[in-house]
């Protein structure tokens, strides 16, 4: 999977879209951003409602390749500045964070027959 699919596949909206589309290495959801720094996977996706520009700098720290905001958070305009300056894809959605991690999950090859 990669980064525009988290739009065209899973139906995230795009709301930071200046970036270089990448496949993803992996998924985290979390809202400890410490959490994050620690233990999230370079090239992953993060799956958060931590919507501020901190977040930003969290993913750029930990080599994150996407940021999806869950539960209809909204990015305030300084997150997507910063976004825009680190190429970092960032993508709303009204789902949870339980059921978008799922589908981020299934779509790399996840559940049944998966790894």
């Amino acid at each position: 999977m990669t980064i525009r699919e988290l739009g065209t596949e899973l139906g995230f909206q795009p709301v930071q879209d200046h970036y270089q589309d990448r496949p993803l290495d992996g998924g985290y959801t979390s809202d400890l951003l410490s959490d994050v720094m620690a233990k999230a996977g370079a090239g992953s996706v993060l799956l958060t409602i931590q919507a501020h520009k901190n977040t930003v700098a969290v993913a750029s720290l930990a080599n994150l390749a996407a940021i999806v905001l869950c539960g209809g958070r909204k990015a305030p305009e300084d997150m997507l500045d910063a976004a825009r300056a680190e190429g970092l894809a960032v993508f709303a959605t009204d789902l949870d964070q339980f059921h978008a991690t799922g589908l981020v999950y299934q779509a790399m090859g996840g559940g049944a027959g998966g790894r």
